[in-house]
C-alpha cells in the first residue's frame, strides 16, 4: 500500500526538495503552502502523514497542528527554524509527533517519516478474531493493539500513535520502571540523546488524556529513574 503524505511549507523550494526525496522512496505526495490550504486538502482528501512547517504566513503551523489534532490523529512531523527547547516543547504539546530543526538533512527527514509511519500503522486494522495477545487491560483501560484503540470504562480515548506506543509499552509491563531513554528507544526506534525532552512532553499529554477520561493519570513518575504503570 502506497502512503500519501502532505507537505506543508510556504518555501516552495524546500517543499519541492522534500517531495523529491519522499517520492524517491515510493510515497505519494501533495503540497500546501499555508495552514489554511493544508486544512482544506485534509478535509477533502485522505493522507497518512503531514510534514508541517511552523513559520508560515496567515495560519502558521502551530495553529494548523491544533486544528488537525481536533479532528484526527494523523501523524505529524513538524519542521521549524526555531531551535530552542521551548519551541520544540510547544510544538510537541500542540500535537506534533516529532519535531525537526531547519536546516535538516533530507535523508534524516525521510528516516523520521518512515519511523513515524511504522509506529502509526505497525499494528494495522486487520480482520480476524480478537485474542488476548492483542488486548491489554490496565485498570479502567482496555488497549487493543490490533485496532490501535484505547477505551476507559467503555469510552474511547483519542491518542496519537506515539502516545499509544508509550501507553502500550508501560501497560504491557506493569510495575516495571522505564527510563526516558528506554521509552524513546523502544517507541521511536532511534538513538536517544541527552537533554531530549520529547518523552517527557508526550508523557505529560498522555497523562492529561487518561485523567480526563478515567479520573486517574495512571502513569507514575519514579523521580530520577523513569515512568511506570502500577495495576
Amino acid at each position: 500500500m502506497q502512503r500519501r503524505l502532505l507537505i506543508v511549507d510556504d518555501d516552495r523550494e524546500i517543499a519541492g526538495l522534500i517531495e523529491i526525496y519522499l517520492r524517491n522512496e515510493g510515497y505519494l505526495t501533495d503540497k500546501a503552502h499555508d495552514g489554511a490550504e493544508a486544512l482544506d486538502k485534509l478535509a477533502r482528501e485522505e493522507f497518512d502523514l503531514v510534514v508541517l512547517d511552523v513559520m508560515m504566513p496567515g495560519m502558521d503551523g502551530m495553529e494548523a497542528c491544533r486544528r488537525i489534532r481536533a479532528e484526527r490523529e494523523i501523524p505529524i512531523l513538524m519542521v521549524s527554524a526555531k531551535a530552542e527547547d521551548m519551541d520544540k516543547i510547544l510544538g510537541l504539546m500542540t500535537g506534533a509527533d516529532d519535531y525537526m530543526i531547519k536546516p535538516f538533512n533530507p535523508l534524516e527527514l525521510v528516516a523520521r517519516v518512515k519511523s513515524l509511519l511504522r509506529r502509526s500503522y505497525q499494528y494495522g486494522k486487520t480482520a480476524g478474531a480478537e485474542t488476548d495477545e492483542n488486548v491489554i487491560a490496565a485498570g479502567p483501560l482496555r488497549i487493543d493493539k490490533q485496532s490501535h484503540s484505547v477505551e476507559a470504562d467503555g469510552r474511547p480515548i483519542r491518542l496519537t500513535s506515539t502516545e499509544f506506543g508509550i501507553l502500550s509499552l508501560l501497560a504491557a509491563n506493569p510495575g516495571r520502571v522505564f527510563s526516558a531513554e528506554e521509552i524513546f528507544q523502544q517507541v521511536w526506534k532511534e538513538k536517544y540523546f541527552e537533554s531530549n525532552n520529547t518523552v517527557m512532553v508526550h508523557i505529560s499529554k498522555l497523562r492529561d488524556k487518561l485523567e480526563q477520561e478515567s479520573g486517574d493519570k495512571l502513569i507514575a513518575t519514579v523521580w530520577g529513574v523513569g515512568y511506570k504503570i502500577d495495576l
